[in-house]
C-alpha cells in the first residue's frame, strides 16, 4: 500500500510542477492567448459562463491563462484541482516567482523579464474585483482600507505599470508601446488597480470621506442612487438581503461609451455595484467616462492613447445578470427578485454590448500581434 501510494504521489508530480508553468514549458504560438489576473475558481467559473453563453466572444482555438504570484493569499491549489476536472475548458495557469514588494512595483524588479514574456504571447488581460488595495502603493496613510491580500495587489499594480506605465516613473517606457492594440480591462478593484498603478489615488471610503456618512446607518441616509453597495445587511440579519445595490449609471461627454460601445448617451442603465473605494485623482493618461449619478463617484476610464485599455468601476460580469437565479432584495420590506429581472432587459443588453465591445477590441488585438 505504501509503495503504492508513494507510486501516485510521484507520478502527480510531473502535472503539480507544469499546472502553474504554463509559460515555461513548450505552449503553441499560433493560437490566441488571453490572460486572466488572480485566476480564483469563482472567476474562472465566471469566465467559462461568459464564453459559453456567447457573452464574450472568443475563438475556439483560444487558450486562457490565469496569471498569480506566489506570494499572493489565495490558494491557487484550488484553481488546479478545478482545472483538472475540467481539462474541456482550455484554462491553464501561470505562477510569476520573481521578487517583488511594496518599494520596487514602480520599476524594473525581479518580475519584469516574467511580465515581458505574459506581454509577448498573450493579447490581452482581465483584471477582476476584489479586496482593497494597500494604500502605501498610492502614497497615502490608511483611512479606512481593509487590505487582506497585499501580494496580489504589489502584482497586479506592477503588472499594469509594466503594461501602461505611471507618473511615479515618467522616464518607464511601457509595454504597449510595443502593441498599442493590446487589450487591458478592469472591473471594479480591477479599475482601481489600473488607475493606481498609472500613479493614481483612491476614494478609501466613499461613505465617510464622500458624503460624511458614519456607520452603515448614516450611509443608508443617503439615497439609495448614490449607494455603491448595500449596507443593509450590517444592521438587519434577513438572509435574502443583497450585499450589493443596483443603480443606474451617466455617461460623461467622452466618446467611448457612445461611440465604441455604441450606447445613446443619455441612456441611464442599472449596473451592479459593490465596493467601498473608488478612484479619486485619476492617473497618467486615462480619461473619465462614466460617473455615479450624483457625478460624485468616476464609474469608467478610458486610456487616450491606447484604444483598447479600460475599465469600469460595476461589474459586468456577474452571471447573475443575465439569467434569473437567486432572489434577493435591497431592503428588508423589499419584494425578493434576480438580479435579472431587477436591472431588466434595456440594461441587460447594456451588459452585452460591453462585452461585444470587449471581444471586438480582443479581437483587434488578435489581428495586430498575428501580422
Amino acid at each position: 500500500m505504501q509503495k503504492f501510494v508513494l507510486t501516485m504521489i510521484i507520478a502527480s508530480l510531473p502535472f503539480a510542477a507544469m499546472s502553474r508553468d504554463y509559460f515555461r514549458h513548450p505552449f503553441p504560438k499560433d493560437v490566441p492567448h488571453v490572460l486572466l489576473a488572480n485566476p480564483t475558481v469563482a472567476n474562472l467559473e465566471t469566465v467559462r459562463f461568459l464564453t459559453e453563453q456567447g457573452i464574450f466572444r472568443v475563438t475556439e482555438e483560444t487558450r486562457f491563462v490565469g496569471v498569480f504570484h506566489a506570494g499572493q493569499a489565495y490558494d491557487f491549489g484550488k484553481s488546479e484541482v478545478y482545472l483538472r476536472e475540467h481539462p474541456e475548458l482550455g484554462f491553464y495557469l501561470h505562477e510569476v516567482r520573481g521578487a517583488l514588494d511594496d518599494s520596487s512595483v514602480f520599476g524594473e524588479n525581479g518580475c519584469s523579464a516574467e511580465f515581458r514574456t505574459l506581454f509577448e504571447h498573450s493579447a490581452g488581460i482581465l483584471f477582476f474585483g476584489g479586496p482593497d488595495i494597500q494604500p502605501r502603493l498610492y502614497g497615502e496613510e490608511n483611512q479606512g482600507s481593509v487590505v487582506t491580500d497585499p501580494g496580489r495587489h504589489t502584482f497586479e499594480v506592477s503588472l499594469l505599470f509594466h503594461l501602461v506605465g505611471s507618473s511615479r516613473q515618467p522616464d518607464w517606457r511601457p509595454f504597449l508601446e510595443e502593441k498599442p492594440g493590446y487589450l487591458v480591462t478592469g472591473f471594479c478593484l480591477g479599475m482601481q488597480t489600473m488607475n493606481v498603478a498609472a500613479g493614481g489615488t483612491l476614494w478609501q471610503d466613499i461613505p465617510r470621506q464622500v458624503y460624511g456618512k458614519e456607520g452603515p446607518r448614516q450611509t443608508l441616509e443617503t439615497s439609495r442612487e448614490n449607494l455603491h453597495r448595500n449596507y443593509w445587511q450590517e444592521i438587519s440579519d434577513d438572509p435574502r438581503l443583497m450585499g450589493i445595490n443596483l443603480h443606474s449609471l451617466r455617461f460623461t461627454g467622452h466618446p467611448f461609451f457612445p461611440k465604441q460601445v455604441k450606447v445613446r448617451r443619455q441612456s441611464r442603465p442599472l449596473i451592479y455595484s459593490s465596493h467601498h473605494q473608488s478612484p479619486r485623482d485619476v492617473g497618467q493618461g486615462y480619461m473619465i467616462t462614466a460617473l455615479s449619478p450624483d457625478g460624485q463617484i468616476i464609474e469608467g476610464l478610458a486610456h487616450r492613447e491606447y484604444p483598447h485599455v479600460f475599465g469600469v468601476q460595476f461589474h459586468p460580469e456577474v452571471p447573475a445578470l443575465y439569467e434569473n437565479r437567486e432572489l434577493w432584495k435591497f431592503a428588508p420590506e423589499d419584494t425578493p427578485r434576480s438580479y435579472h429581472l431587477l436591472i431588466g432587459s434595456r440594461s441587460v443588453r447594456f451588459h452585452r454590448k460591453y462585452w461585444d465591445y470587449i471581444s471586438e477590441c480582443l479581437e483587434k488585438s488578435i489581428h495586430m500581434h498575428n501580422r
